[in-house]
């Protein structure tokens, strides 16, 4: 299991326009080939700061997403709501308690 953790950050009038982006493409994202989980978060003392949590069978599997129309799609609308250069972390997962 490979996951991808991308952290975002947009100026406050643009959270409704990513929120209700997210809610458009949510299922055709986890629904992408070798997706298995997705969640969004939202930072606690920062209400600009976002997170999405994924989880991918492989990594070719996230850079086929992220060579994909859909992809370029999502992030080009995302992109331009920034107030921040958005961050990402690729990580293998050692130990996962349920």
């Amino acid at each position: 299991m490979f996951i991808r953790i991308v952290k975002m950050s947009f100026h406050q009038e643009n959270i409704p326009k990513f929120l209700e982006n997210f809610d458009e493409m949510k299922e055709k994202i986890r629904n992408s080939d070798g997706n298995r989980f997705l969640e969004l978060y939202q930072d606690k003392n920062d209400s600009c700061i976002f997170f999405t949590y994924s989880f991918w069978e492989t990594e070719q599997d996230l850079e086929n997403y992220r060579h994909s129309a859909l992809f370029d799609e999502v992030w080009t609308f995302t992109k331009k709501l920034f107030n921040d250069k958005p961050e990402a972390w690729s990580v293998d997962k050692l130990i996962s308690l349920p």
